[in-house]
């Protein structure tokens, strides 16, 4: 840093899904920024290696988003913490698969954990920021939610709806001295869009490679983002002190506007 500050040192911010992927990567680039990290998952197992990898400026919580007790017990047990940044990255991708083959469980699912889920945590962790006029909350959205995605309507709707929920949070908070912003990456190099390329190939009867070629080619870049990247995306919203109702593209210019 050649002797500056860190421009998060003294902050304490909470990442939901962190425990890996983009979880884990917006943590290392926020701890490379300054902040503590209090980290949250459902596998403790997966959080506790995080944490050994990552070092004693991040701990962990476990929580599941979509379940209001946990969100509650979560917010409970911070108390004693200034969480002063929420990032809500936890998300599900949910099926792929034509609408009518989805059953209402699956529907139901991908909502409770990447619609509810963001709803529950700004529900709880908004009123110390308020009360204290300040604070910053990134909701992490996705291309998806703004251009057509076949087979993926529970995803694309429910990241639509993470989209409005930004935007409408932001204009009530804002006043408030809050910042609400969302960040929508677009595919993401990692597990995840390799379970999405294995079912499309096997739905279409292509091969891995190109169900992956067919998706890529729409980037400008044609490449996806990496886990990196939407890390450092993060960081850098937050080093923006003017952003407020932003929806933030990261696609590799796979949506262009």
């Amino acid at each position: 840093m050649s002797g500056r500050t860190a421009p998060l040192t003294g902050r304490t911010a909470l990442v939901t899904g962190g425990g890996s992927g983009l979880g884990r990567a917006i943590t290392r680039s926020l701890l490379a920024d300054g902040a503590r990290v209090v980290i949250t998952g459902r596998d403790e197992t997966t959080l506790k290696e995080t944490v050994s990898r990552l070092g004693p400026q991040v701990s962990h919580r476990v929580c599941d988003v979509s379940r209001p007790d946990d969100v509650e017990e979560l917010a409970r047990s911070l108390t004693g913490e200034e969480i002063s940044i929420l990032v809500n990255n936890a998300g599900v991708a949910g099926p792929v698969a034509p609408l009518t083959e989805i059953t209402p469980q699956d529907w139901d699912e991908v909502f409770d954990v990447n619609v509810r889920g963001v709803f529950l945590m700004c529900r709880a962790f908004l009123p110390p920021m308020t009360g204290r006029g300040a604070g910053d909350i990134i909701n992490i959205a996705s291309v998806s939610g703004k251009r057509p995605l076949l087979r993926r309507t529970p995803y694309c709707a429910s990241k639509m709806a993470v989209i409005g929920l930004t935007t409408t949070l932001a204009g009530e908070v804002g006043p408030l001295g809050v910042t609400v912003n969302s960040l929508s990456p677009g595919p993401v190099a990692g597990p995840r869009m390799e379970r999405n390329f294995r079912l499309e190939a096997e739905r279409t009867g292509s091969t891995y490679a190109q169900a992956e070629q067919a998706f890529v080619a729409r980037s400008a870049l044609g490449r996806m983002v990496t886990e990196d990247e939407v890390g450092e995306a993060v960081s850098a919203m937050l080093r923006m002190r003017g952003l407020c109702g932003a929806d933030i593209d990261l696609s590799a210019g796979m949506v262009a506007r």
